[in-house]
């Protein structure tokens, strides 16, 4: 996205497209229980269970949104509430619509409005809002702690590690007082925090990651074998039921936000992407990707189940995961009407919030 200082990263988009089919491929794959593929499925192609988990692109957004706030405001100061001002505006209209839509089906179903409404007041602070909803919430949490992060950077590069160390400590302390930790790390501040903090300080080591292949490919790899031994064992759900009583779950979100922000680094800094050809297709994917994670609910279980019943069986994770890529490349026609109706038009009303 083009940012309200005019800047704009193409290689940045490439990552959110990435982050929104892994979230998509997920859902269209396993739906909301094992349909067409069992939960139980673990691919022998091992990158291929970051699909086979595709929460995890959950994790990638949130590094990216981190490594993205740190390159935009290296060495700058803010206006602090045109900042707010801003990230609601790009958040908040597609949000409210998606609301809205869900409310009416509700209506239509003849279910309680009062329910929702109430969830809905909670998604301020827990994560009670639909359609990814709540990972909403958690970026706006972030927003509110930014400024501490910001100061933190200021006097020393490597001091938002403190904040990675509470964490840990602190979901510790709650997996000891509860027997499991892994609904806090996934669906709150709690855990995402890591993941915000280690995108915003692997940008500060960036010129560790430029150009140096083997030592980026190294760390994913790694990281893809680990989550691969991850699904292996049960996975999100599996492992062994949810919520998972392991002591993974203390530090899950941080072994992804190492993960994923070397690679967001590593590649932001080493290769210049071409804005035309499948480049720029997939930086317009990236482009919309905000519409397609929110609205992709109201249709991706829907087409996993008409490609099965109506088309062909597709058990087969790998082609689901075929027929996953298909869908997603034509949800960036209801991603394009979206950000062209919905979102372009109250970025319009944004204000410059960044200083020097």
């Amino acid at each position: 996205m083009r940012s309200s200082s005019g800047e704009h990263f193409i290689a940045l988009d490439h990552v959110r497209a990435l982050a929104a089919f892994i979230v998509f491929a997920w859902h269209f794959t396993h739906s909301t229980n094992g349909y067409p593929v069992p939960f139980a499925y673990v691919p022998n192609i091992f990158p291929l269970a970051l699909l086979d988990e595709g929460q995890t692109g959950v994790a990638l957004f949130i590094t990216l949104s981190g490594y993205l706030f740190a390159k935009l405001l290296d060495g700058k100061s803010i206006y602090y509430l045109p900042f707010l001002w801003n990230r609601i505006l790009r958040l908040f209209p597609l949000l409210a619509v998606v609301l809205l839509i869900i409310g009416v089906q509700q209506l239509l179903r003849g279910n309680s409005l009062s329910f929702y409404a109430f969830d809905l007041l909670k998604g301020a602070i827990f994560p009670t809002l639909p359609n990814g909803g709540w990972s909403i919430t958690v970026e706006f949490h972030y927003y509110l702690i930014l400024p501490l992060f910001l100061w933190m950077v200021a006097r020393a590069k490597l001091l938002p590690l403190s904040i990675i160390a509470a964490a840990i400590a602190l979901r510790f302390f709650l997996y000891q007082q509860n027997g499991e930790i892994q609904s806090l790390a996934y669906w709150t501040i709690i855990g995402r925090i890591d993941q915000f903090a280690l995108g915003m300080l692997v940008y500060q080591c960036r010129a560790q990651l430029a150009g140096r292949h083997l030592r980026a490919a190294s760390v994913i790899v790694a990281f893809m074998i680990f989550y691969w031994y991850f699904d292996a064992r049960g996975g999100f759900l599996l492992y062994p039921s949810y919520p998972s009583p392991s002591r993974l779950w203390i530090l899950l979100p941080t072994i992804e936000g190492i993960a994923y922000a070397v690679g967001i680094a590593w590649y932001d800094n080493s290769f210049t992407p071409s804005t035309t050809g499948i480049s720029g297709l997939i930086g317009r994917i990236g482009e919309y990707s905000y519409s397609i994670y929110l609205l992709h609910f109201f249709v991706v279980f829907l087409a996993a189940r008409f490609v099965n019943e109506q088309v062909m069986a597709i058990s087969n994770f790998y082609l689901a995961c075929l027929w996953a890529l298909i869908f997603f490349v034509l949800m960036t026609i209801p991603g394009y009407l979206s950000f062209r109706f919905i979102e372009a038009p109250f970025l319009k009303l944004r204000k410059r919030y960044i200083v020097g």
